[in-house]
């Protein structure tokens, strides 16, 4: 019977640990089925999906995830999937949106653009964030997002909460069929 894990894996960045992590997963009879890894600050971070038919596969996983700790200064968490990863984006009765995300870096953008799609019942499906020097050295905020949004919500009324919510932080956002 297949298993799926996530494990996320966080640290002081440098070279090898992409590497590493790679490895443990496949000298634990597993497959690497999914990852996404970034450079947040000084530290490297990332998310792995794996898989495996093995069943000591966990036991394995585990095992070389403290030695990876050890030896590489990592912090790593690893979670079982009971049901397995969903089939694919978007979920069913759901469509695909991207949302782009810019404006004068300020607290409170996240919150405020996240919580208007949770308040539309719209699914974050993936989020990125950076804060950059903007003209004149200022920090330009962008975010970029995908989303899933119910069938049955109509996207003129999404558009008109997330368009009050970009006047309140006075940021600019689009919303596109993905």
């Amino acid at each position: 019977m297949r298993r799926w894990f996530i494990l996320s894996a966080i640290g002081r960045d440098r070279p090898g640990l992409a590497a590493g992590l790679a490895r443990l997963v496949l000298d634990s009879d597993a497959n690497l089925d999914d990852s996404r890894m970034t450079i947040l600050g000084s530290d490297f971070a990332m998310i792995l999906l794996c898989s495996s038919s093995s069943e000591d596969a966990a036991d394995r996983l585990a095992v070389g995830a403290k030695q990876l700790e050890r030896d590489h200064g990592l912090t790593i968490l690893m979670r079982h999937l009971e049901d397995g990863p969903r089939p694919s984006l978007p979920a069913p009765d759901h469509q695909l949106y991207r949302l782009e995300v810019a404006g004068s870096d300020k607290a409170g953008i996240v919150a405020g653009v996240c919580g208007v799609l949770a308040d539309q019942g719209v699914n974050i499906a993936e989020l990125s964030t950076r804060s950059r020097p903007g003209p004149g050295g200022a920090p330009h905020y962008e975010m970029n997002l995908l989303v899933e949004v119910p069938e049955t919500l109509d996207i003129a009324r999404l558009r008109a909460a997330l368009d009050a919510e970009a006047d309140r932080l006075v940021i600019d956002l689009l919303l596109a069929p993905a």
